[in-house]
């Protein structure tokens, strides 16, 4: 059994390691305007475009990663680092935008409402993520940002690529709230989004400082505490802020920034 559930995590790396990856339309969109634009083009503007689409993001990260000089000595993981490294030029012509998350799920309402929830939550975890970094004195807060941006890329992949599952597991985490979402995983997929993301980081050879930011299992370094807790704060409050497990993410971003839960919540606006 353990070896079929390997050989299948395999078969999923393989394949997503050469399927081109999907975009929102509206990145799609929003890179076309900015490119017929010459005059005004710039990698910042395309940078801030990108920040705001996961997948975006991994697809331009895999490409540097996969095209990267051998005596290249420093690992870039800001977008608008990776943009002048490679080029506008070549950004547009070998990083293409031709396939939509829309058109992949096209008929498929459900996975798509996911996916852009999921896309949503990321944003608002690197939103949080980056004021806590800045808030933290933390002069690189931009690969916090990403970090938090991508934690859950696997989970968008397969949003994509594997919709009827992702459909299976979400149906029987409501009808078993108790049911941990690693365990429905393991029982349709045969293994974890988290292993699924191990894999896929170390075959693509992504930077090792943004595997090490997105790994859960080394929260005790204040930056990937950082991470884990803005994605946390934008899992829970994604259902409202009513949520049961809100309370204690105040106490745990308290514990971060220094503060009382009750400030925490006056910062994030909570409305009660």
């Amino acid at each position: 059994m353990q070896h079929h559930k390997m050989r299948e995590l395999a078969e999923w790396v393989d394949f997503l390691s050469q399927v081109d990856i999907p975009v929102l339309k509206q990145t799609a969109r929003n890179l076309s305007v900015l490119r017929q634009d010459e005059k005004n083009l710039s990698a910042r503007g395309v940078a801030y475009v990108i920040r705001h689409d996961s997948m975006m993001t991994v697809k331009l990260l895999r490409y540097l990663q996969q095209k990267k000089h051998s005596r290249q000595e420093h690992e870039v993981l800001q977008i608008d680092q990776a943009l002048m490294m490679l080029g506008l030029d070549v950004f547009f012509k070998k990083v293409p935008t031709e396939l939509l998350a829309e058109t992949v799920l096209s008929g498929q309402i459900d996975a798509l409402s996911c996916l852009l929830r999921v896309m949503n939550r990321s944003n608002r975890a690197s939103t949080f993520a980056v004021d806590w970094a800045v808030r933290l004195n933390d002069m690189h807060f931009e690969e916090v940002r990403i970090a938090a941006l991508l934690f859950d890329i696997s989970e968008l992949l397969m949003w994509c690529f594997a919709p009827v599952d992702m459909l299976k597991i979400r149906a029987m985490q409501q009808q078993d709230k108790t049911l941990r979402s690693n365990v429905a995983q393991e029982q349709v997929l045969g293994f974890t989004l988290f292993h699924l993301q191990s894999a896929l980081a170390l075959k693509w050879s992504l930077p090792k400082l943004l595997i090490t930011l997105m790994d859960a299992e080394c929260a005790n370094q204040q930056r990937v505490r950082n991470v884990v807790l803005a994605v946390n704060l934008a899992r829970h409050s994604a259902n409202g802020w009513a949520d049961a497990a809100l309370p204690d993410d105040y106490k745990d971003v308290g514990k971060l920034l220094h503060m009382d839960p009750e400030d925490v919540k006056v910062m994030l606006g909570v409305q009660e």
